[in-house]
């Protein structure tokens, strides 16, 4: 099979990783997290002979989702987010949006539950519930590839923040818990800041075994 090829761009005040994502060879694409801007995110895919054909959201903050709405207009691609997310996802002050001056929201075209796979063209993400960051925080698992796309629960070296809506510190302890149970050469792509690796997470992440 061809490798996954995964793209990134930093966008945003709080600098975010978006995420586009394809099987070299192929055209089909899929975007994590568009934060903003999703008309530009589908022309700067577009250039690059790519067709967004699904948007993968691993939680609901605003900084995650303000580019969604106009980027499934624009290229028709289906909107995926846990089933635990939807109503935060409604609600502008549970989102943040609100904080930031917008009323905005997101409606999923499929709500995803633990162990579902989205499949697009070659490409298979296997949803892993991951709450803490927020009730319905998710990471996705490309397995064939050894990637995991881990959004604001794990970071580099650290953990996403609990003490926003829905946040829960428990339920993050034990959703790192989870994640550092896979394989140790699973690359972790996070939602800000560095690339890692569980093996390198599990030596030296100071939340992992709180």
């Amino acid at each position: 099979m061809a490798e996954l090829k995964v793209g990134c761009i930093v966008m945003g005040i709080l600098e975010n990783n978006v995420y586009f994502v394809h099987r070299d060879g192929e055209y089909d694409a899929v975007i994590i997290d568009p934060n903003s801007q999703g008309g530009n995110l589908f022309t700067k895919l577009r250039e690059k002979g790519l067709t967004v054909k699904g948007i993968l959201l691993t939680h609901g903050h605003f900084d995650h989702i303000m580019g969604v709405n106009d980027l499934r207009e624009i290229s028709g691609a289906p909107v995926y987010a846990s089933e635990d997310e939807e109503n935060l996802l409604a609600d502008p002050v549970l989102n943040s949006c609100a904080k930031v001056g917008k009323n905005y929201t997101v409606k999923p075209d499929v709500l995803l539950k633990e162990g579902d796979v989205v499949e697009i063209g070659s490409m298979k993400f296997t949803m892993i519930k991951t709450p803490g960051h927020t009730e319905g925080s998710c990471c996705y698992y490309c397995k064939d590839d050894g990637i995991l796309f881990s959004g604001d629960t794990l970071f580099y070296e650290s953990a996403g923040r609990t003490d926003f809506e829905t946040g829960n510190t428990a339920q993050l302890k034990e959703s790192l818990k989870k994640l550092m149970t896979l394989p140790e050469e699973v690359k972790v792509y996070p939602g800000h800041g560095e690339f890692s690796t569980i093996a390198h997470e599990q030596l030296y992440n100071p939340f992992i075994g709180i």
